[in-house]
């Protein structure tokens, strides 16, 4: 049976661009909505990862909501989650959000309409979960964002430490003498609980214990975590702060544009400014400078989600919350300054 994948490889667009063709989202080129079209109809795709058409599934199946459009990281991970789900014969069906929208409210929604037998949420809010997870009774992972404090018996989490990886992150550019570092991603305020808050605060730690000054106007950027906002966002934060030697990006998705917006500034990498991102996605070793990175374990992370929600589906037991250790890719878009 084609699956949304399979489109997206016949049709040369990401997931996440034909789940928004499918779901009618307007923020789609007519090039992509036209060619992505033509091939559904050709494949004869019947889209159950529809949120319109999930009511219709008459068997419970596991919803995985995918938190962001275009973000490669995610993209692996749900690709091996489906894998995993596959091999065990179970049928899943995506949603895609945007990273600015309620998955919890989403998720109840669908629970109310479909009935789901599980949920797996690849990146989320925390604060959405603790105001709401507790209106969900079925079986829940959280992928990518540790649930360890919230408290739900049917919530578990696997992720890797996002306070400790955004200190490996500054530290690594510290170590190289960088004293005056741009900070790029997160969606949402500073404040409010989510993954980029926590990497944000482990490398402001490092730079605090250096004596390094580091001020929040000038040096940190909020931006989607996409290649396109990436690159406009280290366009704005080398306007505003030229003296940048360094750059971490808090995905990797953000590195790759932020590279390119480099270049096109007519700096290089890393003789002028050094780039370091977060997720080890595999593209970021092909490019003409390959990207440092914190790199996290798809495999490992996305298995045992999988292995964790199927057994608590079949023999209902408390949740586990699992933090997977992270590698420290450091490669040519470092270099010493000073």
């Amino acid at each position: 049976m084609t699956t949304i994948k399979d489109i997206a490889r016949i049709s040369g667009y990401s997931i996440g661009t034909v789940s928004r063709v499918i779901n009618n989202h307007p923020d789609v080129s007519e090039k992509a909505r036209q060619k992505i079209m033509e091939v559904v109809e050709r494949e004869n795709f019947y889209p159950n990862a529809n949120a319109k058409l999930l009511k219709q599934n008459k068997s419970s199946s596991i919803v995985i909501i995918v938190k962001g459009f275009n973000n490669f990281f995610l993209e692996s991970v749900l690709e091996r989650i489906q894998s995993r789900l596959n091999e065990n014969k179970e049928e899943a069906n995506v949603i895609f959000l945007d990273e600015s929208n309620n998955e919890i409210n989403e998720a109840i929604h669908l629970c109310q309409m479909n009935n789901p037998k599980g949920l797996i949420f690849i990146g989320g809010n925390l604060e959405y979960f603790r105001e709401s997870f507790d209106k969900i009774e079925v079986p829940a992972v959280l992928v990518c964002a540790t649930a360890a404090d919230l408290g739900f018996d049917n919530l578990s989490s696997f992720a890797t430490d996002d306070y400790a990886g955004g200190r490996a992150a500054m530290e690594l550019l510290v170590s190289h003498n960088h004293k005056h570092v741009g900070i790029l991603g997160g969606f949402e305020t500073v404040e409010k609980e989510q993954v980029s808050s926590l990497r944000l605060k482990g490398a402001l730690d490092v730079l605090k214990e250096n004596h390094i000054s580091f001020s929040y106007k000038k040096q940190y950027i909020q931006c989607r975590m996409t290649m396109d906002n990436g690159k406009k966002a280290v366009e704005q934060l080398l306007k505003k702060n030229p003296e940048t030697t360094a750059v971490f990006a808090m995905s990797d998705t953000v590195a790759i544009g932020a590279m390119r917006g480099i270049y096109e500034m007519g700096y290089k990498v890393p003789e002028d400014i050094s780039i370091i991102g977060y997720d080890g996605i595999e593209i970021t070793q092909y490019m003409s400078t390959r990207i440092a990175t914190i790199a996290q374990d798809i495999y490992q992370i996305a298995d045992q989600s999988v292995e964790d929600l199927l057994m608590r589906i079949h023999y209902p037991k408390k949740a586990v919350h699992e933090l997977v250790p992270f590698t420290v890719i450091d490669k040519e878009s470092i270099a010493f300054t000073g």
